[in-house]
């Protein structure tokens, strides 16, 4: 199965680009399910028809579902919660902040991502088109499973052992509530439910990520910033889809400043993300809804292009760490040392090549450092961040 997800800050247009390609595939021939983790959901308005969490057909070939993370954060975290809540009243916090402390941010849609493995696993569909919430921080928390195996695999079968031994006498010396076998259980359900999701999501091959932006600054600023933890977190993006452009045949005196605006931001784009395929779309004079208006767009976006293909099967930009420093890897192709010049403010990294400047929103783990070095090899650059240290560009043969 093929999977492709879309993300983009609030309001870009995300859910509408999703849809135009789920349709577009699904006209191809390839039965294709359209399926939005979203929190507030707004396929069913794309299509004009009533979705809910099990797949409905509304197009030939083409089924769609809205998850209800609400739903499914009840399913999988309640016994966690109920424990973690119990511990926060009895440290004296009241019963309304215990609950909202008990569920971590993000945690409800992670769960809908975990019907993105089922589905994989159960391979009904072609395709599977997914749409995100509004930034990339859920798909941070896909690597809890993986933190999290450490401790199952040493750790836990131990405690649950020792937990269970010592309760009595526990029990006889503390007020705290102490987990019983239930939040034990729940704990294991919830590792079992995302065993192996990071693992499809991060297999290039599979899944790709697709961030749909709009020609404005802070929309790109966002954008830049979720293209460096997708890479931080080994998530592989395959094409940027700008959204609502001003048409050429916009020509009143009005929009004149708005068309330059635009295009010094289009340009901004396909620098900061070459050498990613930059994919656009006009804004309309109407709303996008219903299959027809989809369609159209669809077929804008991709032309001849096939839209369930990995559209860039290269790896612009990789994050890894080696010892105790990160290196950051960038891909420049035809860059010359000479006329690299590398820059830092806060954290944004700049990278100049000859008249072509590229910002990048660093994390919060490169951020804290310096740049140590930066080492050119053929097409890559690598940024080396390590605690303190200066700027050095090398050239390796």
């Amino acid at each position: 199965m093929r999977v492709v997800l879309f993300t983009g800050k609030g309001g870009v247009g995300k859910t509408t680009v999703a849809s135009a390609t789920a349709l577009k595939i699904a006209a191809s021939g390839k039965k294709t399910l359209l399926m939005s983790t979203d929190p507030a959901h707004s396929l069913a308005d794309a299509f004009g028809v009533e979705l809910g969490p099990d797949p409905l057909e509304i197009a030939p070939g083409l089924w769609a579902e809205q998850i209800d993370p609400q739903q499914r954060l009840e399913e999988n975290w309640k016994d966690i919660q109920q424990h973690a809540v119990a511990v926060m009243n009895w440290a004296g916090l009241a019963e309304v902040e215990a609950e909202e402390l008990s569920v971590i941010p993000g945690l409800d849609e992670l769960f809908s991502l975990a019907d993105v493995k089922r589905h994989y696993d159960e391979d009904p569909y072609d395709v599977l088109i997914v749409d995100c919430g509004p930034t990339g921080e859920t798909l941070r928390l896909l690597s809890l499973p993986d933190i999290i195996q450490w401790y199952m695999e040493r750790i836990f079968p131990i405690e649950r052992r020792v937990m269970g031994a010592l309760r009595p006498v526990a029990r006889r010396l503390t007020s705290l509530p102490l987990p019983d076998e239930g939040v034990y259980s729940a704990v294991k359900r919830f590792y079992d439910k995302f065993d192996g999701v990071r693992q499809v999501l991060t297999d290039a091959e599979t899944t790709s990520v697709r961030l749909v932006v709009n020609p404005e600054r802070m929309v790109i600023a966002e954008a830049k910033r979720t293209y460096t933890y997708l890479n931080l977190f080994g998530y592989r993006v395959d094409a940027v889809v700008v959204n609502r452009l001003l048409p050429p045949e916009v020509s009143d005196p009005y929009f004149a400043r708005w068309k330059e605006i635009q295009a010094e931001h289009l340009q901004t784009i396909e620098e900061s993300f070459a050498p990613l395929p930059i994919l656009t779309a006009r804004l309309r004079d109407q709303e996008l809804t219903g299959n027809e208006l989809l369609a159209d767009l669809g077929a804008e976006v991709y032309g001849d292009a096939d839209p369930a293909a990995v559209l860039y099967t290269g790896e612009a930009m990789r994050v890894d760490k080696r010892g105790e420093s990160y290196v950051l890897s960038l891909q420049l192709p035809f860059a010359r040392k000479e006329e690299l010049e590398l820059s830092r403010k806060e954290d944004e990294l700049f990278v100049r090549v000859g008249p072509y400047r590229r910002t990048i929103m660093l994390p919060g783990v490169l951020s804290m450092r310096e740049v140590g070095s930066a080492t050119l090899e053929g097409d890559r650059i690598e940024i080396v961040f390590q605690r303190g240290g200066g700027p050095k560009v090398e050239e390796r043969d």
